[in-house]
This record gives structure tokens, C-alpha cells and sequence, in this order.
């Protein structure tokens, strides 16, 4: 496909890994050993949030923005998005996107405590024809609506974090469990299962040998396929302007937004080889999620959801700090999302406007 084509030119790269003693990544539950019995998720998040810049820098950031650019496939195109990021610590967050080639405007959506932040404001709900049958808008239906938004935000939150801050915070509290070892042909990988709210799972790796986050994965839907930072994160799913974040809860997250070995970064990009940490490519297929014939989901009728890879890659110095600087997403075997930081400001003021809730 021509799209994939040019990811690939672009570096937009898949890693080959597997657990130790289980078979690929992503196609069965790891074998939990000695290994796994011999580590304690505490320690080996402690030693990666000392690579990425030491608990007393980290934990004297209290906000941060960040703009940048996210390439994202829709069909046979590689749509280009602008966007901008604001996060007050620990339970403020937006993302702002732009698409330059639509006329519709930029859009907003974040959180701001439980409450949904989305700009333009969500449209009312049509009012029902009067007469016999008319039913107003169920209150409850649309508070669940509400709260799965805000819950999807949050797990774009989750997972973008992780890869700079290698720790939760309490707008999405995460407990860690100790898995295994990954490998790949350039080095190996632990292996930490975080649980949340909302049945909530994922699984970050950390490489063994500089201690940086590597990538997070989880199952789920493919973006725009039962969804509303993506990524950049986040930092990345949803086009604009559809509802990003709109998802019931447990959809993945977009963003802006990458298997054991591949370099450090989401929201999403494994490196090219070379680059530190990185395992032996294996490239990327080319077709898009989903492809031709298949049902939305991703896959045939009663297979599992596609794993989706959050990978975290180039990082930098960041006043003292290392954050990664690109991230890329995958869903199965493709490269659906690409996103390329510009800049982080560390504790910049942010307009307290930009997490108000509007009606």
C-alpha cells in the first residue's frame, strides 16, 4: 500500500519479540518463572525513573506542555495533525488538535478531575418530536456517555505518562506486577503488568540495559474502529474532530503515542535500527488496520482484539529530564499513528481557562 510505503521510508519500523519461555509477544500469556519471582516491579520502575532524570526532578514537575506533529493513516492517506498538549499535575490534562488540510478548526479533549473537557462543546441532544411515545434524553445514559469519555482520556493519560515519568499518578492510579523478561536480538526487557480502573490493563516494558520505558501494550479495538493523543500520545486513536476520546471505557487510547529491545520513545515510534536500545526491525505490513474485508475491530468474527503498541523512542534532555521525543502506535502488525514532538516547556504557567468546562 502506498501509505505504508512511505511509513516505512519515514523509519515507522516493528520489532520482533518474545517472552522467555512463551511464545511471541502478544499471542499467548507469558511462562512466569524464577525470574519473575526474583523482581519487584517497585525496584525496576525506581531504577527507570532514576534513567529518566532522578524522583527529585520528576516530582518537582508540575505541569508541562508540549506541541508537536502527528501523522495518521486514514484509509490509503497519511493525514497530518498539529497539535499542543497542557497538563497540570496530577489530574489536569488537554490536547489540542489541528488538521491544516480541514477547514472544521481545532479541537479539544481532555479532563479536568472527572469532569469531560471537549471543545468545541459536545452538541445538545436533539430535542424528541412531541406526541404520543416521545421520550426526553435518558439522564443516565448520558452520564455514562460522559464518564466513559473522561475514562478513555485518562487511559491516553495513563500511558503517555508512563513513558516519561515511569510512575501513575491519582487522576489514574495504576498497581504494578513483575512479568518476566522480553527479549530481542539487541538486549532484553522487563516486563510490568499495570491494572486500573474500568478493568483497565496494560503491559510496559523497560529496557534492562539503560532503564528507559521501551513501549506499552494492551488489547483492544483498532483506532476510529469502536472509539470516538492519540498520542502523542499521546502522546494516539480518533481522527479530530470524531469524537476523540468518545470510546467506552477500556477503548485505547490514541495517542500520541511502540516490544522488548525497541529503542526508547506514546501517543509512538519504534527507531530505526541503530538507534539505543532498538531490536532488529522486522518491518512493517502494508495494510491498514482493519483492512480490506474485515469487520470493524480489526479481525474476523470471534478473534481476540489486536494488540495495540504504544512505543516510546528518542529521548532527550529536557531540563535535566529525559522525555521521549517520538512516539509511534501500532495496532497487530501496522503502524497506524507517528508522532513527533517539537518542544516540552517544564512547569510553564498555563491559562487556567484551558480546563474549564464548557457547556
Amino acid at each position: 500500500m502506498r501509505v505504508f510505503e512511505h511509513c516505512a521510508v519515514a523509519g515507522w519500523l516493528a520489532a520482533a519479540v518474545a517472552f522467555s519461555g512463551a511464545t511471541a509477544l502478544g499471542t499467548s500469556e507469558p511462562a512466569i518463572g524464577s525470574v519473575a519471582q526474583s523482581k519487584d516491579p517497585a525496584a525496576v520502575l525506581a531504577a527507570a525513573r532514576q534513567a529518566l532524570g532522578g524522583d527529585a526532578k520528576l516530582s518537582a514537575v508540575k505541569s508541562f506542555t508540549a506541541t508537536g506533529r502527528t501523522r495518521q493513516v486514514r484509509g490509503d492517506n497519511l493525514v497530518p495533525i498539529e497539535f499542543e498538549i497542557f497538563v497540570e499535575l496530577p489530574d489536569k490534562y488537554l490536547r489540542k488538535d489541528e488538521v491544516p488540510a480541514q477547514e472544521s478548526g481545532p479541537n479539544a479533549t481532555g479532563f479536568n478531575g472527572e469532569e469531560f473537557l471537549q471543545d468545541p462543546p459536545p452538541a445538545a441532544p436533539p430535542t424528541p418530536p412531541g406526541g404520543a411515545g416521545a421520550a426526553a434524553p435518558n439522564p443516565a445514559v448520558l452520564e455514562a456517555a460522559r464518564k466513559a469519555r473522561v475514562t478513555t482520556v485518562k487511559q491516553d493519560f495513563a500511558r503517555l505518562t508512563l513513558g516519561m515519568f515511569a510512575a501513575s499518578f491519582p487522576s489514574y492510579p495504576l498497581t504494578f506486577t513483575y512479568v518476566g523478561e522480553a527479549e530481542a536480538p539487541q538486549g532484553k526487557a522487563d516486563v510490568i503488568d499495570a491494572k486500573g480502573p474500568n478493568n483497565f490493563t496494560l503491559r510496559l516494558f523497560v529496557n534492562q540495559q539503560n532503564h528507559l520505558p521501551i513501549m506499552v501494550s494492551w488489547q483492544g479495538p483498532a483506532p476510529g474502529r469502536g472509539r470516538g493523543p492519540g498520542g502523542p500520545g499521546m502522546p494516539g486513536g480518533a481522527p479530530p474532530g470524531a469524537g476523540r476520546g468518545a470510546a467506552p471505557a477500556g477503548a485505547p487510547g490514541d495517542r500520541g503515542a511502540p516490544p522488548a529491545g525497541a529503542a526508547p520513545a506514546g501517543q509512538g515510534g519504534a527507531p530505526p535500527a541503530g538507534e539505543r536500545g532498538a531490536p532488529a526491525p522486522t518491518g512493517d505490513r502494508g495494510a491498514a488496520p482493519g483492512g480490506r474485508g474485515m469487520p470493524p475491530g480489526g479481525g474476523p468474527a470471534g478473534t481476540p482484539p489486536p494488540e495495540n503498541r504504544l512505543y516510546f523512542a528518542d529521548y532527550r534532555d529536557v531540563d535535566g529530564m529525559q522525555f521521549p521525543f517520538r512516539l509511534r502506535r501500532a495496532v497487530g502488525p501496522d503502524t497506524v499513528e507517528e508522532t513527533t514532538f517539537d518542544r516540552f516547556r517544564v512547569n510553564a504557567k498555563i491559562d487556567s481557562k484551558r480546563f474549564e468546562v464548557r457547556k
